[in-house]
């Protein structure tokens, strides 16, 4: 069957198969390999990606499901060469360990900033709540998607250097 959707601002057109998931058409057809794809059973959250501005798990949606549908990947973030402020903020405050959570983290952060840009640090640990980090401990991730919130238009000049690990700014 043929497939049409945006994915991050671009229309795109394949055939696929109408059993093919939204994570393999992204992966596979598309090359956007930023799209984790873990546990198989949804309940990692690695594969995380938007849809109509929602975050979903791409491993439970079917390729065909997004068809005529505005798709945004970890890919998409990033403007014009300028990292988003959650990227920023991954970055800044060590956010990641071994990095395969991080996609779907940031799209899930970003999709909270967007309804809720003063979360509190409950707020935030909820939101992340249906994915899981085997690494971090959650601790810098709070912590980085909270600099984010703290600068929404990425970083100022003074805040050229990287935070350090125990840096709560």
């Amino acid at each position: 069957m043929q497939v049409t959707m945006t994915v991050n601002g671009e229309s795109v057109t394949r055939e696929v198969e109408g059993r093919m998931l939204l994570v393999h058409f992204l992966r596979d057809e598309l090359g956007l390999t930023g799209t984790h794809w873990g546990c198989d059973t949804s309940n990692c959250g690695t594969c995380v990606t938007w849809m109509d501005g929602e975050p979903v798990k791409s491993c439970t949606v079917l390729a065909a499901m997004a068809g005529g549908r505005e798709v945004r990947t970890v890919e998409g973030l990033e403007k014009d060469g300028v990292l988003d402020p959650v990227q920023e903020g991954f970055m800044r405050c060590h956010g990641l360990q071994c990095g395969f959570c991080t996609p779907g983290m940031m799209l899930t952060a970003r999709a909270l900033l967007d309804r809720n840009p003063h979360p509190t640090e409950q707020e935030i640990r909820e939101a992340i709540s249906g994915q899981i980090c085997r690494c971090t401990g959650y601790t810098t991730i709070v912590r980085s998607i909270l600099w984010a919130a703290e600068h929404p238009d990425g970083p100022t000049p003074a805040a050229a250097e990287p935070e350090t690990a125990g840096s709560a700014s």
